[in-house]
């Protein structure tokens, strides 16, 4: 385990963007930052159960990625070929699709960042024991999520996209 997650109580962030995205993606450390200020949010409203990996986890790494690289661990992972927003793993992995991103963004009349963002936090929410696979449930994380996600983006400086 890493000193940052022993000394916080909560797991060390990394975040990365692929070089097909890299151009378009919000700005890694802005994520980073971002998403280091929902985890608070994010570890509190654990649902407990053995689902909730969050605050045990040494470290949670979020990757930004192309459609065509997140349709193959899709169809891999989730038997799934087509292209998704996100993708969590329980052992600490996120993966964005930034170009799912952007076309929800235009479509929600959204910057890509505040979407992206929203996608972190739902996969920091998936980590937390929340679901979203039956109806109900899906509700409830959709709420928790974009009240995070509204408190996290007033407190973030300023980023285009």
């Amino acid at each position: 385990m890493s000193a940052g997650s022993a000394a916080s109580g909560r797991p060390v962030l990394s975040v990365h963007a692929l070089e097909q995205v890299e151009e378009r993606a919000p700005e890694v450390e802005w994520l980073k930052r971002a998403l280091e200020g929902a985890m608070p949010a994010c570890l509190q409203v654990g649902r407990g159960g053995e689902e909730d990996v969050l605050a045990r986890l040494p470290e949670v790494e979020v990757t930004l990625m192309d459609d065509a690289t997140i349709a193959v661990a899709h169809a891999e992972f989730l038997d799934d070929p087509t292209p998704t927003d996100v993708i969590t793993f329980f052992h600490g992995e996120i993966l964005i699709s930034v170009e799912t991103a952007e076309r929800e963004a235009r479509q929600r009349g959204l910057p890509l960042a505040q979407e992206v963002l929203l996608y972190g936090i739902h996969g920091l929410l998936h980590l937390a024991g929340w679901d979203d696979h039956e109806p109900q449930e899906a509700a409830a994380m959709a709420e928790r999520q974009e009240a995070i996600l509204a408190e996290v983006w007033a407190d973030s400086p300023a980023i285009e996209g």
